[in-house]
């Protein structure tokens, strides 16, 4: 249940025939009084007798009795929405809900004869409205000090009473919901997006990874933003405003949204404090290894894998100073979404949307180092798009994997504070990056899966036994099941490469916990890709033993090679000449 407060100026009149008018789309439906002050308020929708000049009169008395001493701002507006797949709460269900409402923000407190006046209006199963005036009967004026955060509260008790969807509960720290007028506008001219969401999203993929002031603003109007910046009678900057091009409003103006009012962490204090800790502007490391033979996109998606998991350790240190972690790896999805490509950019899009909720908290880690997370993805957007196959596929998959098990560890963190919304938010970035990730991985686990059924029997049982040793399971006696082949394929080709399988596979199994991961055995996998510096993306094999290996060949035949069955082989037309060779 979403409660949301608005004031405004003037009499009642205005909105009270909005809320017994049809509504800007023929919405509104059997209009009438749930609830009010006095419980006998004229009611215009089930008596005709009853105006709404009447209505409005009657709340706007206590004002116009103070005359001069009236306050600017003298309406209180609060809707009060159920979620779509609650039950149907009736006209009494409503009543309660609205005497709830007015009691907990401090309109109309329980027992209170002088208090304010108010009406609850119904014109819809799933909402009300409440109007209410802001001076009292007894012509003081309303004590409303944290209104919004005692009604939300309301709210929350609300559903548990009613049974209704729980929402969890925020902490002033989210940024700003567009305003039914952004919807119906965007819903006017075909966006999908409302203009506040759009550019949201823009600023925060321009500050990801960027080094200056300079750099940012550059990135803000590479991708079609227009920007204009808010400077001091010194020269000093103070503050910057954004736009979409062709978003204007009725005076045919451009409609300019500061940083601040797009998101708390947007204002241009808060980005130069995140400049502070900007990356050198150099290549980012490629963790320990020298090959060149990767694209760039690769070698930075694997740097920030290495990244990503020492800011994961951090996590599980469960000290004030993961609060700024979350802001580098909100950068670092961020990149991801602008370089991913097209098969993966969708959910990649939605994880950073989602995860941009859990970067903000009350905690503060002033002392905080995020320039590694910050250097990884600035690493990231350098190297340009990634291509959805071959090394930079598997590199993908790899650093996805990674982010799964960070952000697991950032809903943990937050929980363990109470940070309900946060802890939300990092779940549903969880799921987002499973689905990128499975599409990313599908092809390279493929791939190993059948290197290891490729390998000579005795190799393949001696590495899975190793995996199974390492991972605390029973000894399988019995033929192999194809359990670890992808982690036994990865061994084989560690071994290869000089690497002690055994030693290797306890070094990726120590590096942080598993119970939290789905697939133990793809975890690992690209654990030891990235400690043992393989391929990510291995090539298919494609010798004649491995390719008997995958063909199962008939009783008699010993051979690989397909033969095509003489009914399936073309005939072609018996009346034309047979072709010259």
């Amino acid at each position: 249940m979403i409660p949301k407060i608005r004031t405004g100026t003037g009499g009642t009149y205005g909105l009270v025939r909005y809320l017994f008018g049809p509504g800007k789309h023929d919405e509104h439906t059997d209009q009438h009084v749930v609830a009010s002050w006095n419980g006998f308020a004229p009611d215009p929708g089930r008596k005709p007798h009853h105006t709404i000049a009447q209505l409005a009169n009657q709340l706007d008395q206590p004002v116009k009795a103070i005359g001069d001493r009236a306050p600017a701002t003298t309406i209180w507006h609060c809707s009060v929405r159920a979620d779509p797949g609650d039950r149907h709460l009736d006209d009494a269900d409503w009543a309660n809900i609205a005497r709830r409402i007015v009691h907990a923000s401090g309109i109309a407190p329980d027992g209170d004869t002088t208090a304010c006046r108010w009406v609850a209006v119904r014109h819809a199963d799933d909402h009300i409205h409440i109007a209410a005036t802001l001076v009292r009967q007894d012509g003081r004026l309303a004590g409303l000090s944290f209104d919004r955060r005692k009604a939300q509260a309301e709210a929350r008790r609300i559903e548990k009473d009613y049974g209704l969807r729980q929402l969890a509960s925020g902490d002033g720290t989210a940024a700003k919901n567009p305003t039914s007028q952004e919807r119906w506008k965007a819903e006017r001219t075909g966006r999908t997006e409302t203009p506040r969401e759009t550019p949201r999203e823009a600023v925060r993929q321009a500050v990801a990874g960027a080094a200056t002031e300079a750099e940012f603003f550059d990135r803000l109007r590479e991708a079609g933003l227009r920007v204009k910046l808010r400077h001091a009678p010194s020269g000093d900057l103070l503050g910057y405003n954004v736009a979409l091009p062709g978003d204007r409003n009725r005076d045919s103006e451009p409609v300019w949204f500061a940083g601040s009012t797009l998101a708390p962490d947007l204002s241009l204090p808060r980005i130069r404090r995140r400049l502070t800790d900007a990356p050198a502007d150099i290549a980012p490391p490629h963790s320990g290894t020298s090959r060149t033979d990767r694209s760039a996109p690769a070698r930075t998606r694997r740097s920030a894998a290495a990244t990503a998991e020492r800011a994961t350790a951090l996590l599980d240190e469960d000290g004030d100073e993961a609060a700024a972690q979350f802001v580098g790896v909100g950068e670092l999805l961020d990149a991801l979404a602008q370089t991913s490509p097209a098969a993966t950019r969708t959910e990649l899009r939605d994880a950073a949307r989602a995860f941009e909720s859990a970067t903000r908290s009350h905690v503060r880690a002033e002392n905080a180092d995020i320039r590694a997370l910050r250097s990884a993805a600035r690493g990231i957007v350098h190297a340009g798009t990634a291509l959805g196959r071959g090394e930079d596929g598997g590199a993908t998959a790899m650093l996805l994997s990674t982010l799964v098990l960070l952000t697991l560890a950032a809903a943990r963190w937050h929980s363990a504070r109470g940070h309900a919304q946060q802890a939300a938010a990092s779940r549903q970035a969880v799921e987002h990056l499973r689905a990128a990730y499975r599409q990313s991985a599908a092809t390279p686990l493929r791939t190993m899966r059948e290197m290891a059924q490729a390998l000579p029997e005795p190799e393949r049982r001696r590495h899975e036994a190793t995996i199974r040793a390492a991972l605390g399971k029973p000894e399988n006696h019995t033929a192999t099941d194809h359990q670890h082949d992808a982690l036994a394929a990865t061994l084989a080709e560690a071994e290869k490469a000089g690497h002690d399988p055994k030693a290797l596979l306890e070094e990726a199994i120590d590096r942080r916990e598993l119970e939290s991961a789905r697939d133990t055995d793809a975890v690992l996998v690209w654990r030891i890709c990235r400690i043992a510096d393989l391929p990510a993306n291995p090539a298919r094999p494609n010798n004649a033993k491995t390719n008997a290996a995958w063909i199962k060949l008939p009783p008699g035949r010993t051979s690989a090679r397909a033969e095509t069955p003489a009914s399936a082989r073309p005939t072609g037309d018996p009346r034309r000449p047979t072709p010259r060779r």
